[in-house]
This record gives structure tokens, sequence and C-alpha cells, in this order.
């Protein structure tokens, strides 16, 4: 299946998410900041990236905004805790393809997973 790489700072949002992507047959990844998570992007490029936004060292933001600046195709799920629509905007703006909204709930994961996953298929070479 895919490689996921979860960068989320708690604890138990982070293993609930990876539980849900790893009872689906996916590989994770987990990532407890964003610097953390760029260095696990660069080694492993995974194919979807669930990512927080509020973290410390690096936020979710900057995540994405440094890998638009690197041209980086790997789609990205931001979920937040943030319900502004001026945040989520500024999300899809920096390249995220879906926001979603925490706590999220398993089906919506999926669904959000499937969504990355099909965009990745698009982009790639």
């Amino acid at each position: 299946m895919a490689l996921i790489l979860v960068v989320e700072d708690a604890w138990l949002s982070r293993r609930m998410m990876s539980k849900v992507l790893e009872n689906d047959g996916h590989t994770i990844l987990q990532a407890t900041n964003g610097r953390e998570g760029l260095e696990m992007v660069r080694t492993h490029n995974p194919d979807c990236i669930f990512l927080d936004l509020l973290m410390p060292e690096v936020d979710g933001l900057d995540v994405l905004k440094t890998l638009q600046d690197e041209g980086s195709k790997i789609p990205i799920v931001v979920i937040t805790a943030d319900i502004q629509q001026s945040t989520r905007q500024q999300c899809l703006e920096l390249g995220a393809i879906a926001v979603i909204n925490k706590p999220s709930q398993p089906p919506e994961i999926l669904q959000a997973l499937k969504t990355a996953l099909s965009f990745h298929q698009e982009t790639a070479p």
C-alpha cells in the first residue's frame, strides 16, 4: 500500500491517526514536529503527508511553505483544530489538497487519504 507520514506533536492524535491508517494496510512514519517531518520527507519521500498546523520548532504552515518552495508534489492533508475559513484557504493556497478538522473521525481520514493518493497517481511522472 502507501507510505504515509503523520506529522503531529500530540501523542494521542498521532497514535490514533496512525492506527486508522495502519489498519487500512498502509506503512506509517511519524514525526513529532515540522522539523522532523521535513527531515523524514527528504529521507523517505512518502506517498502522502498528514500534517498538524500548531507544533513546536517548525509549524505546519512553515512545512507547507518549505515543501512548496522545494517543488514537492507529495499530497498533504492538513488536520487542525483551527476552524477559520482563512486558515483553510491559506493551507490550500500553500498546496494542501485537503483540510480536515480535529477531532477527525476514521472515515474522514480514510476519505482524505483516498483523495490524496488519487492526486498522487495523477501527478506522478
